[in-house]
Order: structure tokens, then sequence, then C-alpha cells
């Protein structure tokens, strides 16, 4: 089957694989009583899923708290969290460097150059990566020294993944960061093979891709970058490597 995601803002999306459906980073709940195609997670739409929901750092824009409520409706849901985040509910909380296999799936934890974790995630035959706010957050006026810290934090963390093959990858391309903003994507692009990348981390801005289309910089990836308009939106991964590259 193909797999399905779907943008829910931010960085927030849920992907529907062969098994399992995931959910990373939703937080933004409304409007109330609206659905997938809204961007909005109603628990009994997927309630007969198996749904795992993945929380990569406790910034109000990653993190809901609502999120606890769909146990109601799906006693099963599983909650994994990245350890910055404090809650007295019933979750697996997981570190940076560690690998927690849970049977159906497993997981890898990155650190993040900014709070939480990132994941890469193996169920159902896929590799699956979200960043969260791992990224490269060059900021202009930011001091050459830190500038140059973060390159080398980043680049440690994405190095860490060579030799993975990248099915879907969830990478911030933050609008932000001005001419930078493509630091952290291009870099990931140019050393771990990436079947589909999936920008995030823009908010309302969504004139970034409009900046990746026509970007120099992007062109040797371009055709693998997943282009999209509106929240709620569905994305169909493609099943084979759209650029037809044959990693080794």
């Amino acid at each position: 089957m193909n797999t399905e995601i779907y943008y829910l803002y931010h960085s927030g999306f849920a992907l529907k694989t062969e098994n399992h459906f995931l959910i990373f980073d939703y937080y933004l709940d409304t409007p109330r009583g609206c659905g997938l195609n809204k961007g909005v997670i109603d628990p009994q739409e997927i309630k007969d899923h198996n749904v795992v929901v993945f929380v990569s750092h406790r910034h109000p824009d990653h993190y809901n708290p609502r999120i606890f409520s769909w146990r109601k409706t799906i006693p099963n849901i599983r909650y994994i969290l990245a350890d910055d985040i404090r809650t007295k509910e019933d979750v697996l909380t997981v570190h940076a460097g560690m690998t927690y296999d849970l049977g159906d799936l497993k997981f890898r934890v990155l650190d993040s150059t900014d709070s939480g974790a990132a994941f890469l995630i193996y169920a159902d035959g896929l590799c699956i990566y979200h960043a969260g706010d791992l990224n490269l957050w060059h900021w202009n006026g930011e001091p050459e020294a830190e500038n140059t810290a973060m390159r080398r934090r980043y680049r440690e963390q994405i190095d860490s993944m060579k030799g993975e093959k990248i099915d879907i990858a969830f990478v911030p391309v933050d609008p932000r960061l001005e001419e930078h903003y493509l630091l952290g994507l291009d870099y990931l692009m140019k050393t771990v093979p990436v079947k589909l990348a999936v920008p995030m981390h823009f908010g309302n801005d969504l004139s970034i891709f409009d900046e990746i289309r026509r970007d120099p910089r992007a062109e040797p990836y371009r055709n693998r970058i997943a282009f999209f308009s509106w929240r709620g939106e569905r994305i169909l991964a493609p099943e084979e490597d759209p650029a037809n590259e044959k990693f080794s």
C-alpha cells in the first residue's frame, strides 16, 4: 500500500503505514469537530488503527497535552515523549543516543540542536525520520562562533545516520532563518539517501515552497521534496525513489 502523509500544521504530521498510524508533534487542535482532511485529529476517526504518538520536545508549537484525551477513545494508543517533557501520564520517556524496540516498531533517538530529540523510526519496512527541532539554526546576527558550533553539532547528528536509507524525512525549513533556511535540509539530502523530504516548521508561511522551487541549491534533490498547499492535505509517499536513483 501507499504510505499516506497528512499535514497537521507546522511540524505536525500523521503517517498511515501498512500497520501503524503515527502522529508527530501535534499541537493545533482547532477548529474542534474537524478531522484529518482539516489537519485535526479526531480520535473517533482513527480508533481502529494502531496509533503511536511521538512528541519531540516540550515547546508549545510541538506539544499539546490534549493528546492524552485520545485515550478515552483509543485505549491501546502509545505515547513516546522526549525526556524534556514532564507529565504524569503513562508514556514512554526516551533519551537521546538510545535505541528502543517496541516489538512492532523500533526507533533511534537523536539529540536536538535546540530542545528535546529527533526520531529515526523503523516500521513496516520503512525508515522514517522526524527531526523535531534538530536543525542547522544559523541566525543572522549571532556570533560566528555560535553558528560554527551549531553547524558542528548538527552535522554530528546527521552524520550518525550515514548508512541509513530514509524513506520519509520531515525536516525544518524555517523562513525566519532567511537565506539560511535550507542549510539543514541541504546537508541531510547530501549526506543520507532520502526518498521523500517533507518540509516543516514554517507556520503559516507557505511561501517557503516558492523559495525551494527557485533555490538553485535544491536543484539536485528538488524532485524528492514534497510540495503541499494546505493544512489537512494528503501526500502519498512514492513506493519507489522518484529520481530512480540506486543508493549503495
